[in-house]
This record gives structure tokens, sequence and C-alpha cells, in this order.
């Protein structure tokens, strides 16, 4: 041992060195039945568990620190608190620089909820004895919540004392996780993944890191892991439909989900499970099916409304706009005020302009369409009220209006065009000329059933000017000659 860091240690051959003495030592295997024997008769004799302790430490064990210890844990063990601590004391005699000794200390404290007080025991071990593993640990673990940067910098510490040691991999790893690093976590997890020391919760809790960390491929891999050892394991089968549908490979996600909801043992569903298997339908086009599931998700958790707003959009896709309608409704509705946004709002009158214009005329009445045309109308009204600084409103009232007067008989759309020209104008930019030959499409169409042709004429000129290759403006002009 060097000179500059003087350790106490327990000598291999059952001797102690006490204050530059050494004490004989009983073996461990000559105490461990005893103390085996003791454990249980805490549960079942106390009085004659406390008698057996008696005879165990006479003599020459009363110095016996390893026994001491062991005695005041299975006291502890038992949640016999105050008997672990007249143990603690003994021990303490024994030697009160033994680390093992601070570390009981520790232990207790924290059983009373000192959090502070146990980890500065369990620094005190580490002063004793540098090499003390089992303190780093035991700081980390207990200040694991309530100070994670302590207990991250505790387990570095060990992670540079003894770079191979892989339980300050496991315990960095749930620090990490347990407070939502999982990046940092899933680093942790993989030095020690693959070894004895881990479990199926490590594997789990892996896979589940990764998964948050948006690495699909690499935490789907680790779920087949755990699948082929218990194929019905609900975590993996739950985790393997998750990476499957974000990965976009919806046909095994579809898979993964029967065997999540159909062929999985002591399954505990929640709300997002519920949430993702109608995302999952609603990709492969089961819109019917993906907003039952949506439903389910609102019966497990009333408080997630952005779920009207996936329900909204699954019955939209299915033309179903009535419904749609509704649910969007619900969730506009639950907004709070500053999230009313002209956006928000806006989605609702693309609704309202999607049934009044939909093909299905089965699904769609001419009363409803009628109906819906003029709703889409005042929510545009408001959206442009709201945001007097964007075309938007403007346009989808022009195109609305439209809709409302297919022939251009009446020139529902035309003061809206007008606007949407304006202000397109003003922004001078490219990326509206799309946008600009609509209006000026409309306008010139106007005007040419309004038999006004050189009005006509100019907006179909204008539309060339934009792009000299557009047949619509070429064909008018050529009917008007």
């Amino acid at each position: 041992m060097k000179a500059k860091m003087k350790r106490r240690f327990v000598l291999c051959m059952g001797a102690v060195l006490f204050a530059g003495t050494l004490v004989a030592q009983t073996p461990v295997s000559e105490w461990q039945a005893g103390l085996d024997k003791v454990k249980d008769l805490i549960k079942t004799n106390p009085g004659q568990a406390s008698t057996e302790v008696g005879e165990m430490l006479k003599g020459k064990n009363k110095k016996n620190v390893d026994l001491v210890v062991s005695v005041a844990r299975a006291y502890m063990d038992a949640g016999k608190l105050s008997e672990a601590e007249t143990y603690l004391e003994i021990a303490r005699k024994a030697d009160s620089k033994d680390p093992k000794v601070s570390v009981l200390e520790g232990d207790i404290a924290l059983a009373h909820k000192e959090v502070g007080k146990a980890c500065q025991l369990y620094e005190q071990a580490i002063y004793f004895d540098p090499n003390c593993k089992e303190a780093y640990i035991k700081y980390a673990q207990a200040y694991k919540s309530a100070s994670p940067s302590q207990a991250i910098e505790k387990l570095q510490q060990l992670k540079t004392l003894a770079p191979d040691f892989l339980e300050a991999d496991k315990e960095l790893a749930e620090v990490y996780y347990a407070n939502n690093r999982f990046k940092d976590a899933a680093k942790a997890y993989s030095g020690f993944i693959d070894t004895s020391i881990a479990t199926e919760n490590d594997i789990l809790k892996y896979a589940f890191a990764l998964f948050l960390s948006h690495d699909f491929e690499k935490s789907l891999a680790i779920v087949q892991k755990g699948l082929q050892k218990n194929e019905r394991h609900a975590a993996f089968n739950r985790l393997a439909m998750y990476n499957y549908t974000d990965l976009k490979r919806y046909e095994e996600a579809e898979k993964a989900a029967t065997a999540f909801f159909n062929a999985s043992d002591n399954a505990d569903y929640s709300y997002l499970d519920y949430r993702y298997y109608g995302a999952l339908l609603s990709a492969l086009k089961k819109y019917d099916q993906a907003v039952i599931e949506y439903k389910k998700a609102l019966d497990k958790d009333a408080t997630q409304m952005e779920l009207w707003r996936e329900i909204s959009d699954a019955c939209e896709q299915n033309n179903n706009y009535a419904e749609a309608i509704a649910a969007y409704q619900k969730y506009y509705d639950s907004l709070d005020q500053d999230k009313k946004t002209p956006e928000a709002l806006f989605q609702l009158g693309r609704l309202y302009y999607g049934e009044g214009t939909s093909s299905d005329t089965l699904a769609v009445k001419p009363a409803d369409r009628k109906a819906a045309l003029q709703a889409a109308d005042s929510v545009f009204a408001l959206v442009s009220e709201q945001a007097p600084g964007s075309y938007l409103g403007e346009l989808w009232r022009a195109r609305t209006n439209s809709a409302m007067d297919p022939e251009t008989t009446d020139g529902l759309a035309k003061p809206y065009y007008e606007k949407v020209v304006d202000v397109l104008l003003a922004k001078n930019e490219p990326k509206y000329n799309s946008t600009l030959i609509e209006g000026y499409s409309y306008l010139g169409y106007y005007y040419l059933l309004k038999s006004d042709y050189p009005t006509s004429k100019e907006f179909w000129n204008k539309i060339l000017a934009i792009d000299p290759t557009n047949a619509t403006a070429k064909k008018a002009l050529d009917g008007i000659k």
C-alpha cells in the first residue's frame, strides 16, 4: 500500500487492522448460519433473536464490524430501526472509521427520510475509503430525485475511479432516465445492457429511452430481443407497435398492435396506447376503426382534448364532414383563449368549406351544402378580422362565395378576390403568383360574362405576364378576339 494513502483494510486471512493492532476475526462462514437463524427469529420470536445475537457478539466478535453491521442490517430489513441503531452504536465503538459503519448509519438516516444527513454519511465513508463503491452508489440513489446533478457528479467520480465498474453505468442510466434525459440514459444503458447485471427491466427502459430519443430503429432492435425471450410481454409489444408506427411500417405495426391488444400478458392499457393505435389505423385508411380507438383513448383520459382534433382529421379523411366539424369544434372550444389563433379557427372554416364542396352527393344534401358554405364564410370572415395582415381569410371567403355562386352570375366572390389581389401585389413576391393567377382568372371570367371585354382582357394579359404559357388565359383571349 502506498505511503501517501494510508487505508484501513480487511485482511483476507480473517484479521482486521484496528488502530495498528491486529485483532483476530471469526470467519464469515462461522457466523453466517447463526445470522440466517436470527433473521428468521426477528420476525417470529424477537426475544429469542436478541438472545441469539447476544451469544454471537460475545468476546472477540464485539469488535467484528462485519458481523455487527450485518446484525444491524438484519433488523433494518425487518423494519426495526431502533434495534438497528443499537447495533450501529456497537459497530461505531468497534471502529468508527470503518466505511461500512458510515454506510450503515447513512442507510438508517435515509430510512428516516433524512436525505441530506444520509449523503453526508456516504461522503464520510468515501473519505475513510475512496474505493468504497457502495457509498458512491447509495449517495447517487439518495439524490436521484432530490438533486440529480449531485447524483450524476458522484457517479462520474466513481466512473473515473473505476471505469469498468458496470454498477456505475447502471445507476447513471437510472438517474438519467428518472430525470427525462433519455439520450444520456440510452448511452449509459448501452454500457452494461449485454452483461449479466442487466435485468429485463433495464432492457425495457433502454428500449424506451431510445424510443423517447426518436431512435426508433435501435429501440425496435432492443424490443425484438425482448420479445424473443417473451413474446407475450405487454410492454415490449407496446413499444413494437409504437416504433413500427413512427417508422411508418404500418403493416408490421398492425401485427404488433394485434399482439399487444390480444396476445399480451397483464397488459394495462393507457390513453396513449389507444391514441397510437388510432393513428396507425388512420395511416392504414381504416378511419372508422381509428375513431373508435381515439374515443377509447378519451375514455381513459378525457383531458386529452387534442384527441378531438385527431378524430376530426380521421372523419374528414372519411368524408364524414358533419362529425369532423363537431369533433373539431370540441377541440377548438377546449383551447385556452391565447391558443384560439386565426390558424386554429381557419381549420374550422376549411372543414365547413369541405362539406359545402363535397362531391359526395349522398353524404351531403343540397340544404346542408348551402348551410355549410354559409358557415364557412362566417368563419373566414372572423379569420380576416383576427388576422388583418393576412390574405388567407379573404382568399377563402372568395373561394367559398365562388362555390355559392358556381356560375359566377352574381359575382359573389368578386370583392374578396379584389382584396386578395391588392394585398398580394403589395407583397410583390413570386411565391404568391399562383394565387394571383387564381384571382385574375376569376375576375377575367367575371368581366367576360358581363361582356366587359377590355377589362376581361386586362386580367387575362396579367396572367400571361406571370405565366406566358397559361392555356386558360390564351384560350380566353382567343375567344374575345
